[in-house]
């Protein structure tokens, strides 16, 4: 991962961001030597977000069948039947 300072970000940005786009490849940018952001592709970005709704919606249903919040086949088939349509 490439690293850059906050400074060369302020003073490259067109460059840095040529960079990124090339070659995919985040930038982390750093302010008084410590992590402050990520720079990624909005490709990737947007991947991650999707992935992430994903995980999260298998986190619920993970959740709802410990919890015993579930439907048989049957009651799940009657509950959609009027989206079955």
């Amino acid at each position: 991962m490439k690293v850059e300072l906050v400074t060369s970000l302020k003073r490259q940005a067109t460059k840095i961001l040529a960079d990124l786009h090339e070659t995919k490849e985040p930038v982390l940018i750093t302010e008084h030597g410590k992590p402050s952001a990520y720079l990624v592709d909005v490709s990737d970005y947007e991947f991650m977000q999707n992935r992430l709704t994903i995980l999260e919606g298998i986190a619920r249903g993970e959740r709802a069948v410990q919890e015993g919040n579930v439907l048989s086949h049957a009651e799940a088939q009657d509950k959609m039947s009027k989206w079955l349509k």
